[in-house]
Parts: structure tokens; C-alpha cells; sequence
């Protein structure tokens, strides 16, 4: 007998096996799968439904602890630049701060912005510029600040010294940030969108998760046994054993207390294997079997690191804007900054293709790209506010971990975004999440970015792959975003305009793998001959064209909440505003062959698949 429905449609007991389980059509909606083949391609939850509310947890503390080894990475590399390597304490202020602000750019981003299960963060591409910025003479450390035993963390000079530094860095983001808001709500976005097709995005998407190779090798060989370790139970479990349904214990008022099969580990993968292989280190490291000693080999793997910061953290601490006082402002900073934010924008429209790719959504329409790209400007605003030192953009490894768990529920992502609210407002909780082994996020990232690179090359599906054109472009913008940037780090003095301004942009900008790569692919795609079908924009644009906005299912994800779109659709001003869906027709208003025709039938047919996810080809 098929488990019992609420009102609204979602089953209560989703992972049961004693009824049809619920998976999403992959269009936005919810469907019985009535084949084995169609119910493995599915997704779990599609990104307009809602989970049962201990499942939005769950999920939600996944993410928080997919996206935790990026946000923590960016306040500690940052720290270097600041002078605050001996200063945990403040390391743990600007991990919470980091973390209320993502917090709260994913509600906004959820809410407001392009209304996908996308998760706001730190953005590595604000690093460069502003390690450059703190590298110049006058903003460099200080020689006493690199002793432990000269720096006196409650000093006003020491105070002073590296607030100083967060404040310039704080006020050039928050200027750079108003281009991105200018782009995103003005609709340009949206314009070059019509001159973006699979051979640009899958470059784009690809390169980020291959340019972060090295980062994901740093970190798992620290110890390269926890790291596979890590990896290997997130492979099993994602992928070997996610059709096997454990027993759990239930409650309903009908069957009162009994067991109820769930398909536990398939929804958390990542979770499962963080915390299996946290726990491993934390017990190797009570019973000393990894080695103390920092010069030896494994020491990265122990949980009591950064035991210290535990003990001095706060239980409670509400970070406030302009708690590091008055920003200031310099020309270097934004200009290095602004760089910093035209990768972040073309990093985040591919972000969006993967992530509704992932989800079940329709392809974002214009409108809902240019909110999106606006609202995480306002990210970078209330991220320099709040002086985290960084801005924001859309996470990466959460796109990935989507494809993974097949659980697309943009709900599970606004559960993450009060979770990380809470884990900046209490710093002991917040610090809990710093003892766990960089191994460990190091076998994390080698699936995570393994799953965006394989998202990103998915889109040459809509591409004539026999014709040499498209392999030339391919190849060549790939390899040119690995190549270039891999060059210009180990050369930096290379590019030495007589101008720093200039020389900090196209440091960033040429060392920025998706930029490099989407460039050329842009460019070369929309200067070589070649036909539309040849090209894949005719088969793109079926799938990801703009009318796509107009369909019941596209409105239902990107559509402003609460009614706004509605209420906005009656006003003539609102086809003016490229951030406002324009009214579009209702079902009773299309003509019957656009729902019944074999036509439309068979693009339906077609464009099922791709919104299956990525991560169970794997």
C-alpha cells in the first residue's frame, strides 16, 4: 500500500520502499517513475519541492559541510595578508563573520536572486587581487607581527595595524561590488547571454573544476590515506550502495511507532563520508597513532590543530557591519577587485546552467540570471560591510553535491543558509567545524570537482562533436585555461605594464582558469564559421532558450516569490525591469498544438535527460 500523502503532494515517508518511492521528473515537477531505468535517472527531490523538515536539516548541515573547507580556507589564506597568523582568536571572528554573511546571501540568493539550490560563499577569485593589494609596500606586514613571541594580540598598535588593512580591503570591495550589481540589474548579463552557447559554458563550467586540482592534491597529501579513504566512502555510498534502503525507526499516528525504509545513503553521501572519516581521525589522534610532531608526515590529519581556537571562541558573538571600523578606500584595490569580479560573474552564470541542470529546473531565463548576478553584488556589498575581507559567489562543490545526492530542493539549501547563520552567531559551534582534518576536505574535493568537470563537458551534447571546428575550440580553450594561468603563476613579473592598476587586472584575470578558458571559447565560437546546428545553438537554444521562462514550470522556480511577479505582470512599467519575468501566456491562452503536437512531444522527450543528474554517471 503506497504510503500516505499530505495535502500538498509530498510523500511523508519519501525514502520508503513499501510504496512507490518520490522521485522528480526532471522538469520542475513531481512524477511517479513507473521503469528501473527512469527511477535511477531521476531525481530524488526537483528544486520546487519540499523535503520533510529533519531531511532539510540533514541535508542542509551536508552543504554547510561541503562548501565549510572553501569558506574556511579564504579568512585563514587572508590572515597571512592581514598579519594575523598569530592571532587565532581574530581567525575565529572572521570565520564567523564569513560564515553569518554566506548565511545570509544564500536566503537572499534563495529568496530573491536567481531563486535556484545554489549556496553563497567565499569567491577564491577576490583573493588574488587582494593578496596583491596587502603585498604592496606600504600595506606590508610589519617584521614583529611574523614572531609569536613580539605579537601582543590585545595591543592597539597590533589592533591597529592589521584593521588598518581590512578596512582598505574592505572599501575597495564594497566599491568593486556596484559593477556587478550595475551589470546584473541592468540586463547585460542577460544581452550577452543570446552570444553564449555549449561551447562556451562547457569550458567555463569544466575549467572549474579542473583549474582547483591543485588545490584538492594540497590538501588530500597531507595524508594521502584519509584522503582516500574519504573519497572511496563517498564513492560507495553515492554510487554502489545508494539502492539499498536501510531500517529506520518512525512514528505516525496511524502506524504509531514501526520501521521505515530509507534510502539513507543516497540523500548523504558527502555527510556520511566527512563524518565516518572525521571520526577515524579524531580516534587516531586520542590514541596518538598520528604523529605530534608538525615536520612529520600525517600530522595535517589530527583533530586537535586547532584546539586552541576552540577554547578561546566565544559561545555567542553577533557580527555587525563596520565592526573592524570605517572602510577606506584606494584606486589599486578596486581596480585589482573588479577583476576579481568580472571572473566571479562569468564563474556563477555557468554555476547556474550546472546547478539547474542538476536540480530538475528548466533552464534559467534572462530575468532570473540577471538577478541572480545583482543580487550576489550585493553579496560582495554586505560581505565588505561585515569586513570579511572577501565578497561572495556561487559554491562550486554544492552544484557537485547536488549531482551527487540528487536531492535538488533549493529548501534544503535555505535550511543551509540559516545553519551557517547560526554557526556565525555562535562561535563555539562554528569553531567545532575547524578540527576537522584538511585530508579529509581534500577527499571531499576530489569527487566534488570531479562531478563539476564532468557537468561542464555534458554540454557538448547539444554540439556537432564530429566537426573539427567544435573539437578545435573545445580543445583549445581548455587547454588554454590550464596552460596560461599555470604559466602566469609561475611568472607573475611577466606582465609588467609600468601601470599597477593594469597589471593587477590582467594578473587576475589571466590567472583565472574559467575566465581564460571561457574567453577564448566565447570569441572563438562567435568568429569561426560555422552553422547554427553545426555550433549547437539550435538545439541549445530548444533547451535554453528564453521562452523557457515562460512555461507554468520555469515560472513556478524563478519566479519572485510571494506573489511579487503577479502583482508586477499587471503594471505595463514592469517589461522594462530585465531583473522582472514578463508576463507570459497562461495555459488557457497557448495554443492546444504547443502541448499536444508530436513535435513538442518529442522536444519534451529529448530534453528529459539532460536534466537528470550528472553525478550518477559517474
Amino acid at each position: 500500500m503506497a504510503p500516505e500523502k499530505k495535502s500538498n503532494g509530498l510523500d511523508n515517508y519519501a525514502f520508503s520502499i513499501e510504496g512507490v518511492e518520490h522521485f522528480c521528473d526532471g522538469k520542475g515537477g513531481q512524477g511517479l517513475v513507473q521503469s528501473e531505468t527512469d527511477r535511477r535517472r531521476k531525481l530524488v527531490y526537483c528544486v520546487t519541492d519540499v523535503p520533510p523538515w529533519y531531511l532539510c536539516i540533514i541535508l542542509g548541515i551536508q552543504h554547510c559541510l561541503t562548501a565549510f573547507g572553501g569558506i574556511l580556507a579564504i579568512p585563514l589564506i587572508l590572515s597571512q595578508g592581514l598579519c594575523l597568523q598569530h592571532d587565532g582568536l581574530t581567525q575565529s571572528h572572521l570565520i564567523s563573520t564569513i560564515f553569518f554573511v554566506s548565511g545570509i546571501c544564500t536566503l537572499l540568493q534563495v529568496t530573491f536572486g536567481v531563486r535556484l539550490p545554489i549556496l553563497q560563499g567565499g569567491t577564491f577569485t577576490f583573493l588574488a587581487p587582494s593578496m596583491a593589494m596587502l603585498s604592496m609596500p606600504e600595506w606590508k606586514c610589519p617584521a614583529w607581527t611574523q614572531n609569536a613571541s613580539l605579537v601582543n594580540t590585545s595591543s592597539p598598535v597590533f589592533i591597529e595595524v592589521w584593521q588598518s588593512r581590512m578596512r582598505e580591503l574592505q572599501g575597495s570591495i564594497m566599491v568593486a561590488s556596484c559593477l556587478q550589481i550595475l551589470v546584473g540589474f541592468s540586463g547585460l548579463i542577460g544581452l550577452f547571454m543570446r552570444f553564449i552557447g555549449p561551447l562556451t559554458i562547457a569550458p567555463t563550467i569544466s575549467l572549474i573544476g579542473l583549474s582547483l586540482f591543485d588545490s584538492a592534491g594540497i590538501n588530500a597529501g597531507n595524508h594521502w590515506g584519509i584522503s582516500a579513504m574519504t573519497t572511496a566512502l563517498i564513492v560507495a555510498f553515492s554510487q554502489y550502495l545508494r539502492h539499498i534502503a536501510v531500517p529506520f525507526p518512525s512514528y505516525s499516528k496511524a502506524k504509531k511507532f514501526h520501521t521505515s525504509r530509507m534510502y539513507i545513503f543516497q540523500i548523504l553521501p558527502v555527510l556520511l563520508g566527512i563524518t565516518l572519516s572525521w571520526l577515524i581521525c579524531y580516534l587516531l589522534t586520542i590514541y596518538d597513532v598520528l604523529p605530534s610532531d608538525p615536520e612529520q608526515y600525517g600530522h595535517m590529519a589530527r583533530t586537535d590543530l586547532k584546539g586552541d581556537v576552540l577554547g578561546q571562541a566565544p559561545w555567542f558573538r553577533f557580527p555587525y557591519p563596520g565592526q573592524w571600523g570605517l572602510p577606506t578606500v584606494s584606486l589599486a584595490g578596486v581596480f585589482g577587485i573588479m577583476a576579481g569580479v568580472v571572473s566571479s560573474m562569468v564563474e556563477s552564470v555557468g554555476d547556474y546552467h550546472a546547478c539547474a541542470r542538476l536540480s530538475g529546473a528548466p533552464p534559467p531565463p534572462k530575468h532570473a540570471i540577471n538577478r541572480g548576478v545583482g543580487m550576489e553584488g550585493i553579496g560582495c556589498l554586505l560581505a565588505g560591510a561585515w569586513g570579511t575581507g572577501n565578497g561572495t559567489t556561487s559554491y562550486s562543490e554544492n552544484v557537485g553535491a547536488l549531482g551527487i545526492t540528487r536531492v535538488g530542493s533549493r529548501m534544503v539549501i535555505v535550511a543551509s543558509g540559516f545553519l551557517m547563520v547560526i554557526m556565525g552567531i555562535f562561535g563555539k559551534v562554528g569553531a567545532i567545524f575547524t578540527t576537522i582534518p584538511t585530508p579529509v576536505i581534500g577527499g571531499m574535493l576530489l569527487v566534488m570537482f570531479g562531478v563539476i568537470s564532468a557537468a561542464g563537458v555534458s554540454n557538448l551534447q547539444y554540439s556537432d562533436m564530429n566537426s573539427s571546428r567544435n573539437i578545435f575550440i573545445f580543445g583549445f580553450s581548455m587547454f588554454s585555461g590550464l596552460v596560461i594561468p599555470n604559466w602566469i603563476i609561475k611568472h607573475p613579473g611577466a606582465i609588467a605594464t609600468g601601470v599597477i592598476e593594469l597589471d593587477q587586472v590582467l594578473l587576475v584575470l589571466l590567472t583565472t582558469s574559467m575566465f581564460v578558458g571561457g574567453f577564448f571559447g566565447f570569441i572563438l565560437d562567435n568568429t569561426i564559421p560555422g552553422s547554427k546546428s553545426e555550433r549547437g545553438i539550435v538545439a541549445w537554444k530548444e533547451a535554453h532558450n528564453e521562452d523557457a521562462g515562460e512555461t507554468v514550470e520555469s515560472g513556478e522556480v524563478y519566479d519572485l516569490p510571494f506573489g511579487l511577479s503577479a502583482r508586477f505582470s499587471s503594471s505595463s512599467w514592469v517589461r522594462y525591469l530585465p531583473f522582472c519575468p514578463s508576463a507570459g501566456p497562461t495555459p488557457q491562452q497557448r495554443p492546444p498544438e504547443d502541448a499536444g503536437s508530436p513535435e513538442t512531444k518529442e522536444e519534451v522527450g529529448k530534453s528529459d535527460p539532460t536534466a537528470s543528474s550528472v553525478g550518477v554517471a559517474l
